[in-house]
């Protein structure tokens, strides 16, 4: 048997049909074909689901209980894997004492040094971690904010509290919370929180505890009442390590703000720590550099006893920096790092990693990068594949797919129109089939297009949010803008921070999940099952909540679900199609329920192509025709939302706001997952919005939409403080003869 290649057999995960393929190990891979063609379904949900999921088994039962549930892939079988590793684009957490330097463990180097040759000498390294007591700040316990409550956002002053007065969701009428509040009678309940005296407020928010008389008489666990504002601001703080998702932690925070520390100036140290110097500069001054910088710095201290921590920081420093994101700082939280900043910090990581034939999965690197970048990151993908490893990656950059050494190329179309392998080999032969990829590598089929000037326009003047130097700008209203420059430039500073601001009416449109439920899919978004349900209703004289399975006409063994999941304890849950309803949700009385000989069951297993041409209803083809306008004919009316892709919920985003006029559109790097014959197609949608007078405000890197842009706001010249100015606003066919813009010099190559 070959052990350089991995030989996988009839994989059939979601829409792959009954795929046999082999892939050379050792190589740089890439996995390319228009977006929904089932790149991700073999690479990461059958190769490295399959990978991780033996590897997890070689553990004992009560580790794995401790580790992620995998599912077997719907494979026969995958011979000659390797230990894989996925860098994607999730975000690192959002723990608030997790930064840049504890992720990359920059920090650890840097505590060394400080705790060896640092003046004047206080102790060994965690003496400079605001993570360890003898570290961190003792007011904001390490956290370098401090935490205080925004009353606004709070309270509702014109109601009482027995009338919800109380905003934030943990007091909300009717909870255990605003029961125990109204019984102990520490406030006036009754009385508008308007007419409270400070004392009363004060009481009321941000009181010390104090005991309560007869607390066995009231509704209460508690024998102290304390502050409600207080004890919130206390429980965030403490739950500042939590990797709770966003959502449930936004139940604290949101009603929050956050400000430096008022005794560590948000450096999360101590007095003690914040003392001590090297080459001048304390080790929170230094956290504070942007990367680009701190490297000199390091290569600048002469220490023969600390040669061997300045070898491992300088060469995680120079990772970061050659992999495009040189313009953070070691005090960045990771929390705020974008999806693709998230990523390339990954990959930083296991350039310093001496494991060899491992498999690297990675999903999109070059998201968020400039073309500049772009090269960087192909040299660090070939340095880990030199290093004796495979690196497999879902990619549609065409710089990336002509630079590799093995395609694969997944089509021909999307959903039901795809899963099947188009191409499998070296570049150079990629020409030889009919593929897509092959003919937009080539240059075939590209759209024309006709600048709109605008007439009229928004103004941003003097902004300084962040990296921005009092910046002023004008972005013309009724046409296609796109926002460029390198990575870090400030460009979502500009939009997002500024802009959005001044414009609170603008309707933000990104790639962000729609829904994670089981129960929503694309027929409950655009609000076209209603319209579909009502028509069985009507033709079979059934009430139309019969046709929903998360009503009625739900299966009674699986509740609507069409799985049955088994929990069995510890080992791995285990979900098997539901033997009542064999998967299709409803019971059987439902089903024999037919309008135009067609359950309902079978109308949801329709594309949406095909659900265009079976309804003749005017208000259920007009939805179903817009979603075919933005590329998603092939969707199935009744797939769930958690498994549409981010570029897949984009456009079914777009696709409610497609008939709309006169508003503002903002969208960051749109483009992100999508195929080049898609990013004509969003493109052509852009348009649309364009023609109805809907002002389009695009954040983006790739070439093929910046040229297509009516106005160009350039932002530079380079990243981080180098960076925050406008360099060019302008016609894109003009941006290429600013010698200052690094967009312009790859524009040219293009316009």
């Amino acid at each position: 048997m070959n052990r350089d290649k991995i030989i996988i057999k009839n994989a059939h995960t979601n829409n792959l049909k009954n795929i046999d393929i082999e892939l050379p190990k050792h190589k740089l891979v890439v996995f390319t074909g228009v977006s929904g063609s089932g790149k991700s379904s073999l690479l990461f949900d059958t190769i490295y689901t399959e990978a991780q999921r033996q590897l997890i088994e070689t553990f004992s039962t009560f580790a794995r209980t401790r580790m992620p549930k995998l599912s077997r892939p719907d494979v026969d079988d995958i011979l000659n894997l390797s230990t894989a590793i996925v860098i994607n684009q999730n975000r690192m957490g959002n723990n608030l004492r997790s930064t840049v330097g504890t992720a990359t463990e920059v920090n650890t180097y840097l505590r060394l040094l400080y705790s060896r040759v640092g003046k004047p000498f206080i102790g060994p390294s965690f003496y400079f971690s605001f993570n360890h007591p003898e570290g961190m700040c003792p007011h904001c316990k390490g956290l370098g904010k401090q935490i205080k409550i925004d009353l606004d956002l709070f309270l509702d002053r014109e109601k009482s509290i027995r009338q919800g007065a109380i905003s934030h969701p943990h007091y909300k009428v009717g909870g255990f919370l605003w029961k125990e509040l109204m019984s102990l009678d520490v406030v006036d309940s009754d009385k508008p929180i308007k007419e409270f005296t400070d004392d009363e407020l004060n009481l009321l928010l941000f009181s010390e505890p104090f005991q309560i008389k007869n607390a066995k008489d009231k509704l209460t666990y508690n024998r102290n009442f304390e502050g409600i504002a207080r004890k919130l601001e206390k429980a965030v703080a403490a739950r500042a390590d939590d990797e709770t998702a966003e959502e449930e932690k936004n139940a604290y925070t949101k009603y929050f703000n956050y400000q430096p520390c008022e005794q560590c100036g948000g450096t999360r140290l101590n007095e003690r720590a914040r003392n001590v110097r090297l080459n001048g500069l304390t080790i929170a001054e230094v956290c504070h550099m942007e990367l680009v910088d701190l490297l000199p710095f390091l290569l600048d201290i002469d220490d023969e006893i600390s040669k061997p921590i300045l070898r491992k920081a300088q060469f995680l420093l120079q990772q970061l920096i050659e992999i495009g994101v040189g313009y953070l700082s070691l005090e960045r939280a990771v929390g705020t790092l974008s999806g693709g900043e998230s990523q390339r910090v990954k990959m930083s990581k296991q350039m310093d990693c001496n494991l060899v034939d491992m498999l690297y999965v990675l999903d999109e690197p070059s998201i968020g990068l400039h073309p500049r970048d772009t090269e960087n990151l192909m040299n660090i993908l070939f340095r880990l594949k030199d290093k004796g490893n495979s690196v497999f990656v879902v990619e549609h950059d065409p710089d990336i797919i002509r630079a590799a050494e093995w395609i694969i190329d997944i089509g021909p179309k999307a959903g039901k129109y795809g899963g099947q392998v188009v191409y499998n080999g070296e570049p150079e032969g990629l020409h030889r089939v009919e593929s897509i990829t092959g003919d937009y590598l080539l240059k075939k089929g590209k759209p024309t297009y006709q600048r709109k000037l605008g007439t009229s326009f928004f103004e941003i003047k003097y902004a300084n949010s962040n990296n921005l130097k009092n910046v002023s700008c004008r972005i013309p209203r009724g046409v296609l803008t796109c926002i460029t420059g390198v990575a870090g430039s400030g460009k979502s500073s500009l939009i997002h921070e500024c802009f959005a601001k001044q414009h609170p009416d603008a309707i933000v449109i990104d790639q962000s999940s729609i829904g994670k439920s089981s129960r929503a899919n694309a027929a409950t978004y655009i609000g076209v099952f209603d319209l579909i349900r009502k028509e069985f209703a009507a033709a079979t004289h059934a009430d139309a909540s019969l046709f929903s399975f998360n009503s009625k006409g739900a299966c009674p063994k699986c509740n609507g679900q069409g799985v049955l999941t088994f929990e069995l304890h510890f080992l791995d849950s285990v979900k098997t199609t539901c033997d009542e309803c064999e998967g299709k949700r409803y019971h059987s009385e439902v089903l024999e329920l037919k309008f135009k000989d067609k359950n309902i069951a079978d109308v949801l297993d329709m594309t949406v192509t095909q659900a265009a041409e079976f309804f003749e209803s005017s208000k259920i083809k007009k939805h179903l025709l817009l979603l075919q306008e933005v590329g998603l004919g092939y969707l199935k009316l009744g797939q769930s939302l958690s498994t549409l892709s981010g570029g897949e919920s984009q456009r079914l985003k777009i696709a409610t706001e497609l008939k709309k006029e006169g508003n503002i559109y903002i969208m960051d790097e749109p483009t992100t997952g999508l195929h080049m014959s898609d990013i004509d197609n969003f493109y052509r949608i852009v348009k649309t919005l364009v023609k109805n007078d809907n002002t389009v405000i695009i954040i983006e890197h790739n070439l093929d939409i910046i040229k297509f842009a009516d106005w160009i706001i350039d932002l530079g010249p380079e990243g981080g403080k180098k960076g925050g100015e406008v360099i060019f606003q302008g016609l894109p066919e003009d941006l290429v003869n600013c010698e200052q813009s690094m967009t312009g010099k790859y524009l040219k190559k293009v316009i």
